[in-house]
């Protein structure tokens, strides 16, 4: 069950990692489209801020991950 955990812990690590870049590049292109569409710029903001929400409840899947009976 270790490798388990410990795999899942590595799955979550890589999640919010790659979600935090999402959420960077969605408020990027939100800026460069503002002027073109102020609705797109809107949507893609709504977008990285559920990205973020997302990444939250990740991070709280990770904390709430039992430690490994090996680990102190």
């Amino acid at each position: 069950m270790d490798d388990v955990r410990e795999k899942l812990r590595i799955l979550l690590d890589y999640w919010i990692e790659h979600n935090n870049e999402h959420e960077k590049e969605f408020r990027d292109w939100a800026d460069k489209v503002a002027s073109l569409s102020a609705e797109v710029a809107q949507q893609l903001q709504k977008a990285a801020t559920k990205m973020a929400a997302a990444s939250d409840e990740l991070m709280k899947a990770k904390q709430a991950l039992p430690k490994s009976k090996g680990r102190h």
